[in-house]
């Protein structure tokens, strides 16, 4: 028996959203090494990286 489209659709929201959500964990990982070891690069490719994972999270959110 094969899920309903909209259960199959769910399913991949789902899966987008955690993804991104663990991107944002990598992200926040990466920052807390570049303030550690005083690495300003470092820190704010990870902010630069942090906010676009957040940007692309907002719509999935927003459904």
């Amino acid at each position: 028996m094969r899920p309903e489209p909209d259960q199959k659709e769910d399913k991949q929201e789902r899966y987008q959203i955690t993804g991104w959500i663990l991107f944002i964990v990598c992200a926040l990982f990466f920052a807390a090494a570049g303030l550690k070891n005083c690495d300003i690069l470092t820190f704010a490719g990870s902010m630069v990286f942090l906010i676009a994972c957040i940007v692309f999270l907002i719509p999935l959110i927003g459904r």
